[in-house]
């Protein structure tokens, strides 16, 4: 299930595939990493990763 997860806008009518080219923002905190991707359309996409425990 988590091989099919793939990084794409989530705005309406876009589907476009993102990469570390569109990230803008990384921010860590104790709970895991967040990413900001900003895509050509002007949308964000946000990313969050847990941390492992």
């Amino acid at each position: 299930m988590l091989k099919d997860l793939s990084l794409t806008c989530d705005a309406d009518g876009c589907d476009q595939t993102l990469s570390d080219a569109e990230c803008m923002l990384v921010y860590e905190t104790p709970e895991g990493e967040r990413r900001a991707y900003e895509c050509s359309c002007g949308s964000v996409t946000i990313t969050v990763v847990r941390a492992q425990r």
